[in-house]
């Protein structure tokens, strides 16, 4: 089966516990890969912001830890989500450590970057903090790269548009 929709995904919370991406249905998604040891670490600062900021409309930062540049996120999840409530206070929603590119890409980044499910979005992931973000209904909206900072006017406009529309 090919899935359709990210609501088809269910993976497991950085405490370990599975979670259905239904959860987050009806919400606007900024969905993350992220690492501790990137030089794009501090975007975690902005990422929050931007959670705190947008949450009560409907808003969510999902962050998946992942390992497969340079090593920059080592870390176990117990680890990572220490490092993430000291450094940045983050309390959007985090997820397992999984890979986002390779032989043992995760179901969900291989969905998201496919040609065939994501054709204006798609595409290898190629560092840490590439961010996809993602409609109420579940549709990639916009795909920003590393370098384009959270809290960018080009980011905040985009989760603004998507936010207004029902």
């Amino acid at each position: 089966m090919k899935e359709k929709s990210i609501y088809e995904f269910t993976l497991n919370g950085i405490d370990g516990n599975p979670v259905n991406l239904t959860t987050f249905k009806d919400k606007v998604i900024l969905l993350v890969n992220v690492a501790s040891k990137c030089g794009f670490t501090p975007q975690y600062k902005s990422l929050q912001e931007l959670y705190e900021k947008y949450k009560d409309k409907g808003f969510v930062v999902l962050g998946f830890p992942a390992n497969n540049f340079l090593s920059q996120e080592p870390g176990t999840d117990n680890e990572i989500k220490q490092f993430c409530s000291l450094n940045y206070h983050v309390t959007f929603p985090m997820f397992s450590k999984i890979s986002v590119k390779g032989d043992d890409t995760a179901p969900l980044y291989i969905f998201l970057t496919d040609k065939e499910t994501n054709p204006e979005f798609s595409g290898k992931i190629k560092w840490n903090f590439t961010k996809f973000l993602i409609n109420r209904q579940g549709n990639i909206v916009d795909r920003f790269s590393p370098m384009t900072r959270p809290n960018s006017k080009k980011v905040i406009r985009r989760i603004e548009e998507t936010l207004e529309v029902t």
